[in-house]
């Protein structure tokens, strides 16, 4: 995907790309050719990207460290970065905040066995120790629905989850 946080995506610093596929074969790609977008890329989904090359900002050492002294307190305000999280975990719908429409939707903080809903920021979800993937996917799907039935938005999975389902419904 095209991840991006504080005004700035992978695209934008992104040289190279190598991915391997479920067939065990390796591709490196230029970024161009990943056609990236709002927190997605033409990548196919069965991908795993294994190591990127970046390109560096022409500026000061000083400038720099600054920038990610300001981002750091930014975070360290406004996310649970001490806690277990897999990241934002919904993307923003157009003109919208995933986070406040889970806020809206009553959600702050709602549990699923280990798995919770971030009482800092909710759109991350929390492993508080013992959170199963049925937990987190769990508490996830029951997020998309409760927004859905508040505001009429369905919420979209930015954390992308890979496995293959077993039969009793687990990945594996």
């Amino acid at each position: 995907m095209n991840a991006g946080a504080y005004e700035a995506e992978i695209k934008d610093v992104l040289f190279d790309a190598t991915a391997i596929d479920r067939q065990g074969k390796l591709h490196i790609s230029k970024a161009p050719d990943l056609g990236f977008t709002y927190r997605h890329s033409n990548a196919p989904s069965d991908w795993i990207f294994t190591s990127a090359t970046l390109q560096g900002s022409d500026d000061s050492s000083e400038a720099i460290a600054a920038r990610m002294e300001n981002i750091a307190i930014a975070r360290e305000g406004s996310q649970p970065i001490r806690e277990r999280t897999g990241g934002s975990t919904f993307k923003n719908p157009k003109g919208q905040k995933a986070w406040e429409l889970i806020d809206r939707a009553g959600c702050r903080g709602m549990q699923r066995g280990g798995a919770q809903v971030s009482n800092t920021h909710c759109n991350f979800l929390i492993n508080t120790g013992s959170a199963t993937a049925a937990d987190l996917e769990g508490l996830g799907e029951e997020v998309r629905r409760r927004v859905e039935d508040e505001t009429g938005i369905l919420l979209e999975w930015e954390i992308r989850r890979i496995g293959v389902l077993s039969a009793v419904g687990g990945a594996l």
